[in-house]
């Protein structure tokens, strides 16, 4: 069993100091993240391909037991509806060849208008990838969240084809009316779905969508727990991304979430005492 705790970016203005190095370098701060985290949510392949060369920095960059977790770039997930995307899924995959060693998850978010009239689709889509490699896949469309035959159809075609279905908790963030210029642009770019707990395959996958400040998400974890420890007695590679509205303290919401389960992080330049003793309280 393995526990992989990660945050959804290497680098951020407020973390130098706090979990990066005072003056570390742009190119430093994977390094220095990932002195601290064994994994990291890669969405900047959503967006745009890096270069090759880009790749090889980033092999270079992390230890062996490291593992980045990319998203499939939009080009598959939201604009060729899954469609004769098997050359591009080629190519993405040839294209991350250095980091092959280093792959924890293959992800595939798809747009809330994918449906289940998309399914077969997807089980096509499946079908083409290559098998040497974890994938995970998070859904929006409301219809794999009530409980009737679409999620149900979703799951055992997960289930079947060893896919890991993305939980994403949103509940912290939409607890609070957006007050802050932070809660605002999060709550206006993240979807607000039931929280279904279900692991369909062996490398479960929950991204914890937080509050600014960490001690205002404890209340959402006490649930989780359970969970989590079950999945890692059972021997599944338990992979948690935590996030808050502006990530700013993240990496502190991070090592709480750490000491609830008993595993103790690597200390980072600049923590503060305050994150030192950061127990949660229960």
């Amino acid at each position: 069993m393995s526990l992989y705790l990660g945050l959804p970016q290497w680098s951020h203005p407020a973390w130098p100091g706090q979990l990066l190095g005072v003056g570390a370098r742009p190119a430093e701060h994977l390094a220095h993240y990932a002195r601290v985290f064994n994994t990291v949510e890669g969405n900047t392949t959503f967006y745009a391909s890096p270069t090759p060369e880009t790749v090889r920095r980033w092999a270079d960059a992390v230890p062996p037991q490291f593992r980045f977790s990319f998203k499939f770039p939009k080009e598959i997930s939201h604009q060729s509806d899954l469609v004769s995307a098997g050359k591009q899924v080629a190519a993405f995959i040839t294209l991350l060849g250095p980091l092959h060693g280093q792959l924890g998850l293959l992800k595939l978010q798809l747009p809330a208008r994918f449906g289940p009239a998309g399914l077969p689709r997807l089980a096509a889509f499946f079908e083409g990838l290559p098998p040497d490699f974890t994938y995970a896949l998070e859904v929006r469309h409301p219809d794999f969240f009530a409980k009737g035959e679409a999620e149900r159809a979703l799951n055992r075609l997960l289930m079947d084809k060893g896919i890991n279905r993305i939980m994403l908790d949103s509940r912290p963030l939409f607890s609070v009316p957006a007050t802050t210029p932070a809660l605002v642009d999060a709550q206006g770019k993240k979807p607000r779905l039931p929280v279904h707990l279900l692991a369909t395959a062996n490398s479960p996958v929950v991204r914890l969508i937080g509050l600014p400040h960490p001690e205002d998400n404890h209340p959402f974890l006490p649930s989780w727990l359970p969970h989590w420890k079950q999945w890692l007695a059972e021997g599944k590679d338990l992979y948690l991304f935590i996030h808050t509205a502006d990530n700013a303290r993240a990496p502190e919401l991070a090592r709480q979430v750490s000491r609830l389960l008993g595993q103790e992080m690597a200390p980072w330049p600049g923590e503060n005492d305050r994150a030192r003793q950061g127990l949660l309280p229960f």
